[in-house]
């Protein structure tokens, strides 16, 4: 599997051979791929979304149907369909875990929630890696596009798509959650938002958009698109990795 250089510079300092580990936010499952090719004892990785675990289980060689509990790569991987706020494992249960770009995806109560599931989880002496995006430049334009998908997010579900969190924030976030910070480095800067990128955050606005009020929501599918085609791909803001250690 080819492991993204986010996630080889964001695991470099980590110690994964033989570790229990939980990829929290499958998404394409790259935080997954990068855990087993260090050689990881076990990965759990953990998505609500069965197009994220059908493509996680299939980047790992590991696609046996729709069995939420596929196991492959010599029995390493877990592909688990559940919800981060009650993650279906034991307390102190691994080693290190992972959320790649998973909190610019979550809002404060739901980050909240996850947050407290993943110290459940994690054995004494476990490492956190929190890799995510800080806030985008008031003029990037991509942030408009971003704006619209949260605007159609909160007409149609009451809460917003993304929320970028500072690294700051997350730094004093965690450790309220008993996590010791260990270090934070950069792991893009700026950030490539590709042509790739910027229509599957077009598609995503539009798609929600058709749930909300005709009006508003045609407007918005109609600006998201009209974006994405003045936008193209942009190299903006900054990708950042921090470390932490649950105590002993």
């Amino acid at each position: 599997m080819d492991v993204p250089e986010t996630v080889v510079t964001a695991l470099a300092d980590r110690e994964v051979a033989g570790r229990r580990c939980l990829e929290a936010g499958a998404g394409a499952g790259n935080a997954t791929a990068g855990l087993l090719a260090n050689g990881a004892e076990r990965v759990y990785a953990v998505t609500n979304d069965r197009d994220h675990a059908r493509t996680t289980r299939r980047r790992a060689g590991g696609d046996r149907g729709d069995r939420g509990d596929t196991d492959s790569d010599g029995d390493r991987l877990a592909v688990l369909e559940a919800d981060l706020r009650a993650v279906p494992l034991p307390d102190d249960s691994v080693d290190l875990i992972t959320a790649h770009g998973l909190c610019n995806v979550l809002d404060p109560a739901a980050l909240s929630s996850v947050a407290g599931e993943l110290s459940r989880v994690a054995a004494p002496g476990a490492h956190l890696v929190v890799d995510d995006y800080e806030p985008l430049p008031d003029d990037a334009a991509i942030g408009e596009l971003f704006a619209v998908e949260n605007a159609a997010s909160e007409l149609a579900r009451g809460r917003p798509a993304l929320t970028f969190y500072p690294a700051a924030f997350l730094r004093r976030f965690f450790a309220g959650h008993g996590w010791e910070f260990g270090r934070e480095r950069t792991l893009l800067e700026p950030v490539p938002w590709t042509e790739s990128h910027v229509s599957a955050h077009a598609d995503e606005a539009a798609s929600t958009a058709a749930d909300c009020p005709e009006g508003p929501g045609d407007a918005l599918a109609a600006t998201s698109r009209d974006l994405a085609r003045e936008i193209g791909s942009e190299s903006v803001g900054r990708m950042y990795s921090l470390a932490f250690r649950f105590p002993d």
